[in-house]
Parts: structure tokens; sequence; C-alpha cells
């Protein structure tokens, strides 16, 4: 997508379904009214054109490769938070605003959009949980194991006995949500819409396929690298 220049939402859309997520977010109708040239929406929604032609030539851009497992563990908590929870938190309106309509009006057809309704609304709800549990006690807990390290005071035993526990439960809920993603993907014949599908069909599994992508990597970071480092950084300490 070299320019966008004169071109309507919907041309831009069914070249690149990615760019249905920015229109969306700015309130842009993709779908039915995706006849105009995006300068034209631009000023039905008084929204800078400039901006958004910059958003939506960069909607392919791949992401930096890091060496996460360098990180220091304070740097890495932060970065899932600041990139992983807030894409989380972000993402999930959005997908619930293209699964609810696709399940109302193309649920009679393709009933398994029904089923893929449900399915993202439970995942929804267990990350929402999920997230919560390790922004208040899992990561603040790493954090002060990490000061200890540094002000070398003794380890005071945690409300939950040790690390493992907390870690435990959130590894088991990585596992329930990343079996309702392959449920999913199942669902969606991996993310593949019908030849028919309208934009907002189209948006709703290129969403999803992007959020599953997240997911792997943002449970990843957690499982593999995050959760032994920080078990035995609480076993060094209660070991000094």
């Amino acid at each position: 997508m070299n320019t966008i220049d004169n071109k309507t939402v919907a041309e831009v859309v069914s070249e690149n379904i990615k760019t249905a997520h920015i229109f969306k977010k700015y309130g842009i109708d993709f779908c039915c009214g995706g006849g105009i040239t995006i300068t034209k929406a631009c000023e039905k929604k008084k929204l800078d054109y400039s901006q958004l032609k910059e958003e939506l030539l960069k909607v392919d851009e791949a992401p930096k490769a890091y060496n996460y497992n360098s990180w220091k563990l304070d740097f890495l908590i932060d970065h899932i938070l600041n990139v992983h929870h807030t894409y989380v938190a972000e993402s999930i309106p959005l997908i619930l605003q293209y699964s609810n309509r696709v399940a109302e009006v193309h649920g009679h057809h393709y009933t398994e959009v029904l089923k893929i309704n449900d399915l993202f609304n439970e995942a929804a709800n267990e990350l929402a949980s999920h997230m919560q549990k390790e922004e208040t006690i899992l990561f603040p807990y790493i954090k002060s194991l990490l000061q200890l390290e540094l002000s070398k005071e003794s380890l005071n035993s945690p409300p939950f006995g040790s690390i493992n526990n907390p870690i435990t439960m959130m590894e088991m809920e990585h596992e329930v949500v990343g079996d309702i993603f392959k449920e999913i993907a199942k669902l969606t014949n991996t993310f593949t819409p019908p030849e028919e599908a309208c934009n907002t069909f189209r948006a709703l599994y290129a969403k999803l396929d992007e959020f599953e992508q997240d997911l792997h990597q943002h449970i990843h970071l957690e499982n593999n690298i995050l959760h032994p480092k920080a078990k035995r950084l609480e076993q060094t300490l209660m070991n000094n």
C-alpha cells in the first residue's frame, strides 16, 4: 500500500484488512459507508488526514526483535504491562464490537460465529481477571524481590507461601485462554473468512489472528522467561 491519496476507505480496507482497525478506532465506517475517500471521511469526522495517513501506511511495519532473555526482570515486567497488557485492554472492546455485530448479522447463516462470539467473551473475561491478579499481586512481588536483592535485606514469606503458587495459577489460566483460542482458530478455519464475507467479518478474523499472535508472545515472555527467573530469584533470597 504505497499511497492512499484519493482512495476510498473501502478500497484501502480491501487492499489490507488490518487498516480496518485504524478506521474503527477513529469512528470511520469502512463497511457500509466505505465508499467515500479517506480525505472526505476525515473532513466529516474533523480528523487530521496526515495523522491518519501516517498510521495507515505504517500498519504493516514489523515489530523490532528484542533479546528479552537479557532484560532485567523489572524492565521485562514493564514491557509486558506497557505492550501486551495495554494491547489486550485496547483490543478487547474492538473485537467485541466486531464479534457482536458479525454474530447479529451473519449468525443465522454462519452459525460458527455465534460460538466464536461466546468463546471470545469467555476469553476476554478470563484475561481481565488474570491481568488484574498479575498487576496487583505477582508483578509487584517480583519487583519487591529485586529490591531485596539490591538492599541485601532478608525475605519474609509472602501471604501466598511461595511464588510458585501464584505462578502455577497464572500458567493454568494461560492454558485456559490458549485452549479457547485453539477452538476459535478451528472454528474460523485458521482465521480465514468466507470469500463473500463483508469487511466487518473480515476485520473480525484478522483481529482475532493478530490477538492470538500477541497472546502467544505474551505467554512466552511470562512462562518461559519471567516466571523461571523469578522462581530462581526467590529461592536465592530464601537461601541467603
